[in-house]
Order: structure tokens, then sequence, then C-alpha cells
């Protein structure tokens, strides 16, 4: 092997393992949520691996996967530790979001390494054969989740950089399935990608400045 490609491959590896120096992760508190319409609930610590992207792994991809069964048997599945995958949030026919790993963390949610290493992961709950499970409240409740992932990470809202979990390469799964409207959801990720912020609360008047 070249001298070059040598330090080439010492330069990858240092930057990938820099952070693990105590004292120089990113500092992180149990629970904190990457996004702010999700709630926090945790996934066993077997079916992710502790990181801290995008320093030591780029982000470059969101992946769509559909749970094949309901909201909670979902999240109960990605709380066991023998299942060995999870994706770091779950999105409801409802429109309800959980985060349960962070998107510092590789979940193990394709089944390739290095996608694993370089995607943040979204169920959705339903069945890819049954078209009724997409609702307009999931799909524009996922859309606004993926806009905010696409803003902190500058990923291109497209087809390459957004994509099915039946495109991650070597996989056999084949979520979101047919049904699934890929024109209708970027449509929704780019409407939610250029809406205006949402104002803070203004707080009540205190009552001496009522009286005032």
């Amino acid at each position: 092997m070249a001298a070059g490609t040598v330090a080439v491959l010492v330069r990858d590896e240092v930057k990938r393992a820099w952070w693990r120096v105590p004292g120089v992760e990113k500092p992180r508190k149990a629970g904190e949520l990457d996004y702010a319409g999700a709630t926090w609930v945790a996934a066993s610590e077997a079916n992710w691996r502790r990181a801290d992207r995008p320093d030591d792994f780029g982000i470059d991809r969101v992946i769509i996967h559909v749970t094949q069964g309901s909201f909670d048997s979902a999240v109960r599945v990605f709380q066991d530790p023998a299942h060995r995958a999870a994706t770091h949030y779950i999105v409801g026919q409802d429109g309800r979001v959980v985060q349960m790993i962070r998107e510092l963390d590789v979940a193990y949610q394709a089944g390739n390494r290095s996608f694993n290493e370089r995607a943040v992961g979204i169920e959705h709950e339903g069945f890819v054969d049954r078209p009724k499970d997409l609702t307009k409240a999931m799909y524009e409740s996922s859309a606004r989740l993926t806009a905010s992932i696409c803003a902190r990470y500058d990923i291109p809202i497209d087809r390459e950089h957004i994509i099915g979990h039946v495109e991650v390469p070597g996989t056999d799964h084949t979520d979101p399935g047919p049904h699934w409207d890929w024109d209708r959801y970027l449509k929704l990720v780019r409407r939610a990608a250029t809406a205006p912020p949402t104002p803070a609360p203004t707080a009540p008047a205190s009552a001496s400045a009522k009286a005032e």
C-alpha cells in the first residue's frame, strides 16, 4: 500500500476517533431531543452505537421506513435488546413523533454499516401493503421532521438523499413500499423547509403593567 494511501486512512481514522478522548466529545444530556416536535423514549443501547456525528461520520441521508406494525409495538421492539435494530424516530398515523436515538449516534437501521453511519432513520406506523395507513397527518408530521434534519446537516431535499429502506444497497427490505407517495412527500418536505418559523408565544402582561 502506498504511503499516501496509508496517510489518508490514518487521517480518516483519527477524525472518527478523536472525540473518544475524555472531555472532547460534545456534551449531551439524557433524554435530550434533536427535534422539538418529538417526545423522548429511549431505545435499548443494544440497538445503536455511540458516536459523535457529524464530526466522526457525516450525515447526508434520511432513510424512510415503515414499521410493519403499530406505533406502540415498534416502540417496544426498539426497546428490546435482542432486536439489534432501531431507527432514530417513529412517526405515528396521528402525527405524533418519538425520538429513540440521538442523531449524534449510529442507529442499527439499514442493514448496511456505511448507510447506518451516514443516515438518520425514520419509521412510519403501518404496513407497506395498506395504503390507508399512510395518513395525511403522518405525511405532514414526517415532512416537518425531515425538513428539520435536512436543515441541520445541509442535506439536499431530493430523491438521492431522502431514500427508502428498499434503496439501501444489500438490503432485503421493501419499505416504505409501493404506496408511499414520494412526489407528495418531497413537496411537503420542501414546503416545511421554507415555512416561516412558528413565533414564540407572547407572555401575558403583568397585573402592574395592565394597571398602568
